[in-house]
């Protein structure tokens, strides 16, 4: 049992008495409450309209269908990611173009995205890692440039910021997910939102089996919708929203103050143009064996992560597919030394403290084992 999680979701009786509610009201499945949420949460964004669906996975693939993206299309996406942001594109019947990403933040690198534009591409999807911002102004320019669409992979960075705009209001269309871990959460469960109705309507189309109206279906759809549970949890989440990511970064600038001398190891950055809201705390252990320092820090009782163990295209699924022997020092090198620390709301001062000092006794102790 671990003294300090890596992830505490904080659930209170805001939460439980909206459960209780919707219970009470015996609408369970899709609706006025799903509708409500749908509304705060793109307001929140800066955008139009909204449309929550099951997962975040979905929202990234209903969000791609709704763009018309499928067979014969390439989809942009960076090489050091989760695996579903390309595994959707698989999903839609496109293909996957993998791209660097930067060492400092982990997000996609402009540049290199530039350099893998073809005649076939139809998007690229920028990924907010670990809750730092990608570069969507450069981005958005990129793609309004070339005539591609701009997809915000938002999944891990609810409320986070980008040249004093809210990501998720920067791209053609984004996704959120609400999964148990993330900023905010609704156990499971996604939102497509964006500035074009028109997309909107179709992801609501796509989500309820493609209907228009009471047993009349127009396109090919599914049953991916949000329940009213979820719902009601995520609008209570959405309040406290704003003071949860303060915490976070409270608790990350501590950790950053306490970790600051050690050597061996990279800090978290935050851009000048970018709010961070550290959905996790990644270092980079660059002087020491990561995975030494990881059974080092579960051994003193604290939940650490490894986000993620390989570049995408060193996964097997895509080997399978080809993507192998391609190149990607920078995502192949994250993978081998990026650990996320606690950096969660519920920690105390205590808890950070006891944190710092125990990675800085696994760092000398892998060190030397190491050496």
């Amino acid at each position: 049992m671990y003294k300090i999680k890596l992830f505490d979701p904080q659930i209170g009786d805001d939460e439980v008495e909206a459960v209780a509610r919707v219970l009470r009201s015996k609408w369970l499945a899709h609706g006025p409450e799903v509708e409500a949420f749908e509304k705060e949460f793109a307001q929140y964004i800066g955008v139009e309209e909204g449309a929550a669906v099951s997962n975040g996975t979905v929202a990234l693939v209903l969000a791609m269908k709704a763009l018309g993206i499928g067979p014969g299309d390439e989809v942009i996406v960076p090489n050091y990611t989760f695996v579903s942001t390309a595994t959707s594109v698989l999903m839609v019947g496109a293909k996957p173009v993998f791209a660097e990403v930067e060492w400092d933040t982990f997000n996609i690198s402009v540049e290199d995205v530039a350099k893998r534009i073809s005649s076939r591409t139809k998007a690229v999807v920028a990924v907010h890692l670990f809750g730092h911002p990608a570069d969507v102004k450069a981005l958005r320019e990129l793609a309004d440039d070339k005539g591609i669409y701009l997809i915000e992979d938002a999944a891990q960075a609810h409320g986070a910021e980008a040249y004093g705009r809210k990501v998720g209001s920067w791209g053609h269309v984004a996704i959120f997910s609400f999964y148990a871990t993330k900023n905010m959460t609704t156990g499971e469960g996604g939102i497509v939102v964006s500035n074009d109705r028109e997309v909107i309507r179709r992801v609501k189309l796509l989500r309820n089996h493609g209907q228009v109206s009471r047993y009349v279906h127009e396109v090919l759809g599914g049953n991916y919708r949000m329940t009213s549970f979820q719902a009601a949890i995520g609008r209570q989440q959405l309040k406290k929203l704003d003071a949860m990511n303060e915490s976070r970064r409270r608790n990350a600038f501590k950790l950053s103050r306490r970790l600051g001398e050690l050597r061996g190891i990279e800090l978290p950055v935050e851009r000048s143009w970018a709010k961070h809201v550290y959905h996790l705390y990644a270092v980079k252990i660059v002087e020491a064996d990561r995975d030494c320092v990881r059974r080092c820090m579960v051994e003193r009782g604290i939940e650490v992560g490894v986000h993620y163990p390989m570049a995408l295209t060193e996964q097997p699924l895509f080997r399978k597919l080809g993507y192998g022997d391609l190149e990607y020092p920078v995502s192949k090198r994250l993978s081998r030394v990026e650990l996320s620390l606690p950096v969660h709301p519920g920690l105390s001062d205590e808890d950070i403290e006891y944190i710092a000092s125990s990675l800085r006794q696994c760092l000398d102790r892998c060190r030397h084992e190491e050496g």
